[in-house]
């Protein structure tokens, strides 16, 4: 950041980072790091989203007993929640070097969680299809890509503490974030192509194209299965589209000019992922899982039973 100030700002000003006693009383948002003041509408919607999310997935998670996928969800909306009221404290004073610490790691490592309840629960729904049928054990998925996530989340979290605790200088901070965030999508996209592999198998399966019904171990391909799939998928396109996004946002570092645009940060960060969100309640594992299980507890045969889903 440019140590320069413009004219009518105090020479004792410091703009930005721990310390920093800007004000718009003084200093004019331009000279912000974003700007901009961040829309006071925009951002209390989002906040007040997420807390909408949050309780309807502790419903549907105490209703299903689904803890596993509540708890990412609703830490994910914790997360979001204290993200958007750092950027609303934002809109009374850009300079809030506290707020823009709170908001800048906690909107950006959001996601993870989200992508944690979808491994998670894809992997479920091998289990609940044919387990026989996958390359790989089921829970390889957990062991492997849950790791993935929490080293994506970690590397998020101590880039953009590092970044903004140098005020926006420290390029290791910015490179951390970088390789969490890319960790995160090509985590997303090899678990994809995993999975896609196994349905691919699925549908070519000798079981599942000699039963008129479309049944395989007791499972029909309906159309709660299809909701399921169709949400899900949908989810994880918005959380990549997402990340992809603020992967370039990133690269350009704080003198880029996507840091600076704010309805491009509405678009692409907080609708994308609000919405992917409330897909995740359409493609909420208790819906068809649970559901199923309670519907034919003794259809399933040996050695492909319906483990819990988390």
């Amino acid at each position: 950041m440019s140590t320069g100030l413009p004219p009518g700002v105090p020479p004792y000003v410091k703009v930005f980072g721990p310390g920093g006693n800007c004000t718009l009383d003084i200093c004019p948002v331009e000279i912000s790091v974003y700007g901009y003041r961040p829309s006071l509408a925009a951002n209390v919607t989002f906040l007040c989203l997420y807390v909408i999310s949050a309780s309807i997935h502790i419903y549907l998670g105490v209703r299903w007993r689904t803890w596993f996928f509540m708890g990412c969800m609703v830490l994910g909306a914790v997360n979001a929640v204290l993200g958007y009221a750092g950027r609303i404290a934002m809109y009374y004073n850009p300079f809030n070097f506290a707020a823009f610490m709170i908001q800048i790691i906690c909107v950006t490592s959001g996601p993870v969680y989200y992508s944690a309840a979808i491994y998670v629960t894809l992997a479920a729904a091998i289990k609940h299809l044919s387990p026989s049928l996958s390359r790989f054990n089921p829970n390889l998925f957990y062991w492997t890509f849950l790791p993935s996530d929490i080293i994506c989340l970690i590397f998020q979290a101590a880039g953009g503490g590092l970044s903004t605790a140098s005020s926006g200088t420290s390029q290791i901070g910015v490179d951390m974030a970088l390789v969490g965030l890319s960790l995160q999508v090509a985590s997303m996209v090899i678990f994809c192509g995993f999975f896609a592999d196994y349905l691919t198998r699925y549908f070519n399966s000798v079981a599942y194209k000699a039963n008129t019904g479309r049944l395989v171990n007791g499972v029909k391909f309906g159309t709660r299965l299809k909701l399921f799939y169709s949400f899900m998928t949908l989810a994880i396109a918005l959380i990549l589209a997402r990340c992809a996004y603020r992967l370039v946002e990133l690269r350009e570092g704080y003198r880029g000019s996507l840091i600076h645009n704010e309805p491009l940060f509405i678009g692409l960060e907080g609708v994308l992922v609000i919405v992917a969100v409330y897909c995740l309640m359409i493609a909420h594992p208790g819906f068809v899982f649970k559901k199923d299980q309670k519907e034919r507890p003794d259809r399933w045969s040996e050695g492909h039973e319906l483990r819990s889903i988390p």
